[in-house]
This record gives C-alpha cells, structure tokens and sequence, in this order.
C-alpha cells in the first residue's frame, strides 16, 4: 500500500495507507465470518481514528458490509486484496518463488484459470479495477510492482522464504 501510495501521488499519506495496507485483515483470524464486521470494534477499542477505520472495513464492500470503498486507497486496497493472492499463488510455483520475474501475462493466464488461487474472487478484482478506472491489466501490474516493492521485507519479517 505504501508502494501505492507513492505511485499515486500520495507521498504525504504514506503512513495511514501502509497502516490501512497491515490492518486490514486484523478480523479474519479470529472472525472468519464476521470479517469486515470486528474490525471496526477492534480498531476502536485500539484508538484508530475514523477514517482508518473506514477504510479498513470497506475492503469487505458487497461481501460482509455495505461501507463502500469511497477514497482512491479504499479503492486500491479492495482491489489488490484479492489480486495480491492470486499473485503470489503464481509466483510460488514459479522456480524462483517470487514476484520480482512474474510478469503480468503469467499472471493473466493464471487468472483465467479459475481453479487456480479459486479463493480469489475475480468478480471483486474486477470490480475493483472499475472503481478505480483501471484496465485490469494495468491493476496487475501495478499490483506486482507493489509486491516486488516489499517482497524481501515481508520475507524477513515472516524469517521464511514463500
């Protein structure tokens, strides 16, 4: 999200995007079928301000809330959700297991393939890039750019490779 944020010409936003990007799954360990749901009272009971709040539950919009991605990084982050999945499914079968030689055409024919990655809903990707007004291929390539962006940190910080 950070990756995004820069890319977008958010640069002054960059912390409440990348903190928007970490905690927006923060319910779904504990409340699988409540995801979207917890996180506004978890985020509260945290001191997270309205808007994080927002734009964290919004990523969960048409499937377990109605609180509709409203600012282009509530857009973003409901779009690259599920996309972000997907991609790293396919680069973990890749022989270097990783975003940074995946190309946006490996990425299409994997998409297409709807057995592959099939808990990434390709309807919420669509419907994401169409808020955004993104071709959808411009939405995986920004997507892999991002991922490339961070990939060895989020490694170091999981101490396990993909």
């Amino acid at each position: 999200m950070k990756w995004y944020a820069v890319d977008l010409g958010y640069s002054g936003d960059l912390e409440f995007w990348g903190n928007a990007g970490l905690l927006h799954d923060i319910d779904f360990e504990m409340y699988p079928d409540q995801h979207c749901i917890k996180a506004a009272e978890l985020l509260r009971s945290g001191g997270a301000d309205e808007a994080l709040i927002h734009a964290v539950c919004s990523h969960g919009y048409g499937l377990t809330v109605d609180i509709k991605p409203e600012h282009e990084m509530e857009k973003v982050l409901y779009a690259a959700d599920e996309l972000t999945g997907l991609v790293w499914a396919a680069a973990i079968i890749r022989p270097s297991k990783s975003v940074k030689d995946i190309e946006v055409k490996s990425v299409k024919k994997k998409y297409k393939s709807l057995n592959f990655a099939a808990g990434c809903s390709r309807d919420v990707i669509e419907r994401g890039a169409a808020m955004l007004g993104w071709e959808l291929d411009k939405l995986i390539e920004k997507t892999i750019l991002a991922m490339r962006s961070c990939e060895d940190d989020v490694i170091r910080a999981c101490g396990t490779e993909i």
